[in-house]
């Protein structure tokens, strides 16, 4: 069997067999490939309790099972829990509904960007005092003082863009660690693909396959990136203002307001390691054929860490 091979049939016959047996409801339907990705797949089944997920990831991402697993005994009101996981990568979960993005449609509103990015915060201070369990269940850890040397081992290895060796990454990192803030869960794929407007505290995040332990507010690179691209906003915009502050709220009682803000932009820019390193280890034994936007994605994000943040 091929472990990395999710069209080898001795694969997908395990894989269906564990499903089966885990399970909480009779299959009323077939199990289904819906989404398949070189680090990840997706099955769908049909229960008489309503619809199941399945979710393998290559070993590079395995950790995904195991954190979403622990994330649903520390902060069940926050996450999506499992039904299920193994530990070779694999996940089992109930349908939850729509995520906020299909709720939305075309994409949701800046206030509702607010809520749901202040709720991931409170997630984040929530769970930080948990970091150096969630690097033992085999989490990245990107922690700040390891950055600099992640950074000049990549540069090493990977032919990059634009002109990344006068960038005081260094120096960055040292900043940003004197704000004093506790390295947390940095989801750092936060968009509103990943999360349901469900739940008591009206949001459930998932989709831990690009997670690390760093800086908590190296998050805000995709999520306001992203928010700015479906938005239609321009760099500096008033809306990005907004849900940055709102992000901030959760950690008003640790750093002065100047203090945040600055340390919001310098993660900004220093998450783009982290992100970089992230398409690294998406692509890394992938399953499939790796197309070129996919295979060149690690380079491009250390390529941009000249560029200035949105905000």
């Amino acid at each position: 069997m091929k472990a990395n091979d999710w069209h080898d049939p001795e694969w997908v016959a395990a894989a269906h067999e564990w499903i089966m047996a885990h399970l909480d409801a009779p299959a009323t339907g077939p199990i289904v490939e819906v989404r398949v990705r070189p680090w990840s797949v997706t099955h769908r089944v049909s229960t008489a309790a309503g619809t199941r997920w399945f979710k393998a990831n290559t070993a590079a991402c395995a950790y995904e099972a195991p954190l979403a697993a622990a994330l649903a005994g520390w902060v069940p009101d926050a996450v999506l829990a499992p039904l299920a996981v193994d530990d070779r990568g694999w996940l089992l979960s109930a349908d939850a509904g729509p995520t906020l993005r299909d709720e939305i449609g075309a994409g949701p509103p800046v206030e509702t960007w607010a809520r749901m990015l202040q709720a991931y915060a409170v997630l984040q201070r929530e769970t930080a005092a948990r970091a150096d369990e969630m690097v033992a269940l085999g989490v990245p850890d990107m922690r700040l003082p390891l950055l600099p040397g992640l950074l000049k081992g990549f540069l090493a290895s990977v032919e990059t863009e634009g002109d990344v060796a006068a960038v005081p990454f260094a120096d960055w990192c040292a900043e940003l660690a004197a704000d004093g803030l506790p390295a947390a869960l940095q989801h750092d794929d936060l968009t509103d693909a990943n999360v349901f407007p469900v739940g008591p505290r009206g949001f459930r995040f998932f989709d831990w396959g690009d997670a690390c332990v760093s800086h908590p507010f190296g998050t805000m690179l995709v999520a306001l990136g992203f928010a700015a691209h479906l938005l239609k906003l321009e760099p500096g915009a008033a809306e990005l203002a907004r849900l940055r502050d709102a992000y901030l709220e959760p950690w008003t009682d640790l750093a002065p307001a100047t203090t945040l803000r600055r340390s919001v932009s310098l993660a900004y820019r220093i998450d783009r390691v982290p992100r970089a390193l992230a398409w690294q280890r998406a692509v890394q034994d992938a399953a499939l054929p790796v197309d070129e936007d996919f295979r060149t994605a690690a380079a491009y994000w250390v390529g941009e860490l000249p560029a200035p943040a949105v905000i």
